[in-house]
């Protein structure tokens, strides 16, 4: 059946099955690979996208529910010319390991920091405790959103926009 959304800020119409989880018409039918598949019961994060602003697991969100709204995944956060802040904060503090679940933890990130701008640590672990990390890079995540918090990313980064 025809489904029409806006992904990253680009008018889409596809043939899909409605009950196709978002996460994989994200990746197959779109070929968009950042964002990914981790348990698939909607419980790790790793497919955190935001639908209409808010953030949601694509792994367990039947693409209907995107039909006329707007998804925003990782891709369309910044670009490699212009990465959002919290992109320059997770290379400045090298939070990756693995970096699996990195797109849906800077997802959530994203999420807090437009609804709160200034967030006590307590809010951003309690903004990120759905967001699992099998590396165990939390303390390394916390420190990037408070780096772009308090602002005390790189000058480099400041003088770019950041």
């Amino acid at each position: 059946m025809a489904l029409s959304l806006t992904v990253n800020g680009e008018r889409r119409t596809l043939e899909v099955d409605l009950n196709t989880p978002l996460l994989w018409v994200i990746r197959d039918e779109l070929g968009l690979k950042g964002t990914k598949f981790g348990c698939g019961a909607g419980l790790c994060g790793a497919c955190t996208v935001h639908l209409d602003g808010q953030p949601v697991r694509s792994c367990s969100t039947p693409v209907e529910v995107a039909q006329d709204k707007s998804v925003t995944t990782i891709e369309g956060l910044g670009t490699e010319a212009k990465l959002h802040p919290l992109q320059k904060a997770w290379v400045e503090h090298g939070v990756p390991q693995c970096g699996y679940c990195q797109s849906g933890q800077i997802m959530s990130a994203a999420h807090l920091l437009e609804h709160n701008p200034s967030p006590a640590r307590e809010d951003i672990v309690a903004a990120l405790s759905g967001n699992l990390c099998r590396c165990g890079t939390y303390s390394r995540i916390i420190a990037a959103v408070e780096s772009v918090v308090d602002g005390s990313t790189s000058a480099a980064n400041r003088q770019e926009g950041a």
